[in-house]
């Protein structure tokens, strides 16, 4: 067996088999697991048409083997994949029985968009709901912010016009549909309003319980939290039948995927429509429950976190990146991913993981936790598993 194939056994097979688990358990169907995973990271297929290529019995085997030499429950063959071996059964199969999803409708009204934040994915937000042809209000805490917002998407405009991907007319077109404000009352009349705040539970209870006052009855209140509880968001206010995720990825006006989160209080009217707004801006949506990391970062951040396991193992960084993206045809390595990411950041989602699901297998590596206290991480303090100062 070569070093890659040993990385690889070690690193991606308990990704597959995390991704079993995750539709055996009902979270997710075949279709929005591996459309998460494809569209969310850019992997060539999701993790269930791999185990279809490799043939779940070799999937099986190969679980069963390093679950006898770790221990780890995380390496434990999902039941599924015996059920599937002994029915000569596959994924593709099971996405078949399921049928097709019907398209979504709009079941209510959505004209108009509020969105409240103004970094990076908050003004990705505006310009997709903008580029659609929505009139958006966003709202900021200072005119300097706003204008921020105004000169991301200038930016990105100015760069698609360079290179013969719209007009002038175009540009200027869709800056007359935003209009930025200051106040939250600007979002009285919205549709649907999406919050892009900071990833801080405190925050964003004050921020929904002053939209639950502010924003007109039916209104949408979506939140793009990627590891907070929704089901909280939306007990702060008087209308949990309202409250959504919309899980949006950066930068938003490139990524193609959003996790479309319901709460057990979320309206069916209200998770159609989402949906159908999804796909009416040009994203492709994939359904999920309110749990922590929903699709993406539940299978992500585990695999990540395995890396940086088997680097303290003695296993070289370069020689991980490599043999990665060799067998698995993943766009970057996982340190490579890190640094993008930021430590600071894959830490907290760890962390959160470790605390929802309780897997011994989950806990942050040592390794990490060293890197953010150090202030190393990764691309944008110039070091972080890998050094950028040069």
């Amino acid at each position: 067996m070569t070093s890659s194939e040993q990385i690889f056994n070690t690193l991606v097979l308990p990704y597959l088999n995390h991704a079993v688990r995750t539709y055996e358990s009902g979270y997710a169907s075949v279709t929005d697991i591996d459309a998460a995973m494809r569209f969310g990271c850019g992997y060539p297929k999701g993790p269930l048409t791999v185990v279809d290529e490799i043939g779940a019995e070799q999937v099986r085997d190969l679980l069963a083997a390093r679950f006898a030499e770790t221990g780890d429950h995380l390496h434990e063959p999902a039941g599924l994949l015996d059920k599937l071996v002994a029915e000569s059964r596959t994924f593709a199969d099971e996405a078949a029985a399921a049928g097709e999803a019907a398209a979504p409708a709009f079941k209510r009204d959505i004209a108009k968009v509020g969105v409240v934040g103004t970094g990076t994915m908050a003004s990705g937000i505006v310009q997709v709901f903008a580029q659609a042809g929505y009139d958006v209000v966003f709202v900021g805490r200072g005119q300097d912010k706003l204008d921020g917002v105004l000169g991301y998407i200038t930016k990105n405009l100015d760069r698609a016009i360079a290179k013969g991907k719209g007009t002038e007319a175009d540009k200027d077109a869709l800056l007359g549909r935003l209009t930025g404000a200051v106040e939250r009352e600007a979002l009285g009349d919205v549709d649907i309003v999406v919050e892009a705040i900071a990833e801080d539970l405190e925050l964003k209870l004050q921020l929904f319980r002053d939209l639950d006052r502010i924003a007109k009855p039916g209104a949408i209140l979506a939140t793009t939290t990627s590891s907070l509880p929704i089901t909280k968001l939306g007990e702060a206010t008087s209308r949990p039948q309202d409250v959504i995720g919309m899980h949006f990825f950066n930068p938003a006006p490139v990524m193609k995927l959003v996790e479309v989160i319901t709460t057990s209080a979320t309206a069916a009217d209200v998770d159609e429509t989402v949906r159908a707004l999804t796909a009416n801006v040009g994203k492709i949506g994939v359904s999920a429950g309110d749990r922590s990391g929903f699709i993406v970062n539940l299978l992500l951040f585990p695999y990540l976190n395995d890396a940086i396991k088997l680097a303290e193992a003695g296993e070289d960084l370069a020689t991980i990146d490599a043999a990665i993206k060799e067998t698995a045809g993943f766009p970057m390595g996982p340190f490579e991913l890190l640094d993008v990411v930021g430590n600071d950041v894959s830490l907290a989602i760890q962390k959160e993981l470790h605390r929802e699901f309780g897997e011994p297998g989950f806990a942050p590596a040592t390794t990490l936790e060293d890197k953010v206290a150090a202030g190393e991480l990764g691309r944008k303090t110039g070091r972080g598993f890998h050094d950028y100062a040069k």
